[in-house]
């Protein structure tokens, strides 16, 4: 009789249990307001849906302006041509800056919806987990009884198959409830992880958004300074960018001179396995403009006719990220002002050391967003993507180097110091897919 009792009393305890245990990742996020009905998620969805539609409409205005600048910069290199590209940088940054303003507004909405879903899930698997105990405290009464007495209290037969059946059926309804909460459970853990992830969004996007401002100030700067050091006239310009010509050939001779020394000396052994996605594209959508080595445009546009690294078209202002993990090697900016005529070689870089020996160049930014020192990890934002440097064009140039024979020299009229060494083909260890050439 005492272990009936104490079976009873531990079996009630069991089930309070059961019913007061939260589910510890479906908390919803207190700070966001909570969508309690119908009409509240479809106000929702539709706000949702019209904050797609204004990203839409300015990223084709985006796409417009930057083809425009693609135009402008296969044209003539003048200064009104070098103005208008800088007007449309500038239009391109302020359509970029608004996207990301909606899109934040996007995510905030997204959020919402995702908490309203979490607290409905959570009243689905309350109600479940009652059904549940229910069926359990139904479960233990019919289990009370002993099957001789059940058939011998029975009237009849056929009353006995019907108390049977029952104890069948109320196993059955209890592990079909049991899978359904467990169904209920993961979906609810998936919700609370797309939210996790919704708010990491948001913070990246943050981020871009400050860091995308000061970047069109720094276009606005260096139209500023062009057109005050020009004087808007066009002979001044050109004698300026004559100028910067000639100290360029002699910059990359010298600089070509010795990556050809070191790579003529160099034993391809030592090098990792050429196995691709080794290093992961440093940015998305990516579009190949130049590839490594003689290419038909080094050898127009450079004295060595050699290219070190591959360049990736995209507009100005582009999140750039880590190739792979990695410690970071050097922030550095080649440039010695803000005109045109006084950007030199990689203008701002940063350079990235491996475990494998390799290192990985980042050229041609128009922001840097970590320092020596820190470590990285593959994917990791580390800046954006600019114009700095001697460019034709928004572009990142990524390169590879042998890390052990890698030097930081001073190369004169250059700023800051310039990376020398054994430089390797980048592709053949990128990703052998996921990417479209133009060149």
């Amino acid at each position: 009789m005492f272990s009936n009792i104490g079976r009873k009393i531990f079996f009630i305890l069991l089930v309070s249990v059961f019913l007061s245990v939260p589910f510890s990742k479906s908390r919803a996020d207190s700070s966001t307001t909570t969508v309690s009905t119908t009409t509240d998620v479809s106000a929702l969805q539709e706000m949702i849906s019209q904050k797609t539609e204004e990203l839409n409409k300015l990223n084709e205005q985006k796409q417009a302006v930057v083809q425009k600048l693609n135009q402008i910069s296969q044209s003539k290199d003048s200064l009104n041509s070098e103005v208008q590209s800088l007007n449309y940088k500038i239009d391109q940054l302020n359509l970029q800056i608004e996207s990301n303003q909606i899109s934040q507004q996007r995510i905030g909405l997204e959020i919402q919806s995702l908490n309203g879903d979490i607290k409905n899930a959570q009243d689905q698997v309350q109600e479940r987990k009652q059904l549940i105990a229910k069926l359990m405290v139904e479960m233990e009464e019919s289990d009370s009884e002993n099957p001789l007495f059940t058939i011998l209290g029975s009237n009849s037969l056929s009353d006995t198959v019907n108390k049977t059946s029952s104890a069948y059926i109320l196993n059955k309804s209890l592990v079909d409830s049991l899978s359904e909460l467990a169904n209920l459970q993961d979906s609810l853990s998936q919700k609370v992880d797309e939210i996790s992830s919704k708010k990491e969004e948001q913070k990246a996007q943050v981020a871009d958004l400050v860091n995308t401002q000061y970047i069109l100030q720094d276009q606005v700067n260096e139209k500023n300074v062009l057109l005050s050091q020009t004087k808007n006239q066009e002979q001044i310009y050109q004698n300026q960018m004559d100028q910067l010509d000639a100290a360029q050939q002699e910059l990359t001779q010298t600089i070509d001179d010795m990556e050809s020394k070191l790579r003529a000396s160099f034993n391809p052994n030592l090098l990792p396995s050429l196995i691709h996605s080794t290093l992961s594209f440093p940015v998305e959508n990516v579009i190949i403009t130049q590839g490594y080595g003689r290419t038909s445009f080094a050898r127009k546009a450079y004295k060595s006719a050699f290219h070190n690294g591959v360049d990736i078209g995209v507009p100005i202002g582009t999140p750039v990220y880590a190739a792979a993990d990695g410690v970071v090697l050097r922030v550095d900016n080649n440039d010695k002002g803000t005109a045109k005529w006084r950007h030199y070689l990689y203008g701002k870089y940063i350079v990235i050391s491996h475990s494998n020996n390799l290192a990985t160049l980042y050229g041609h930014l128009s922001r840097q967003v970590v320092k020596a020192g820190d470590i990285i990890k593959r994917g990791q934002l580390i800046g954006y993507s600019g114009e700095t440097g001697y460019a034709f064009g928004p572009h990142v140039h990524f390169g590879v180097f042998w890390e052990p024979e890698l030097k930081f020299i001073s190369v004169p009229p250059a700023n800051g110091l310039v990376p020398v060494g054994v430089t390797i083909d980048p592709m053949v260890y990128l990703p052998d897919s996921g990417f479209t050439r133009d060149y």
